[in-house]
């Protein structure tokens, strides 16, 4: 009996643009690009685990903005399930922004 074996790759890509749509409300750019998301992981049975940050701990979205990331990744067809965790280590800083996102901010 041969398993098919889910394209994890693929899944993952459009996990990520899932999460460029969410945005940090109190800075203009994507929290994939602003480095939150600390690792996506995706088993053979479709659940999706979230590793995220934020950029403080007393972020005014420390409660609304798991929720969503949750909720959008929920909402692909082929994710049975998704789960967030928040982890402050690493603390988030500066330097996990992506090249675009510190473009965007004009900090370079």
């Amino acid at each position: 009996m041969s398993e098919t074996k889910i394209d994890t790759n693929a899944l993952g890509e459009k996990i990520v643009k899932v999460l460029k749509s969410i945005f940090d409300p109190e800075i203009p750019v994507d929290i994939y690009e602003l480095g939150l998301i600390y690792d996506v992981f995706v088993n053979e049975d479709y659940d999706v685990k979230i590793l995220m940050t934020l950029t403080t701990p007393n972020c005014p979205v420390a409660e609304t903005l798991p929720m969503e990331v949750e909720e959008k990744v929920k909402s692909l067809d082929e994710v049975k399930s998704a789960e967030v965790e928040i982890t402050f280590d690493p603390p988030w800083s500066q330097d996990l922004m992506s090249e675009e996102a510190k473009l965007e901010l004009g900090m370079l």
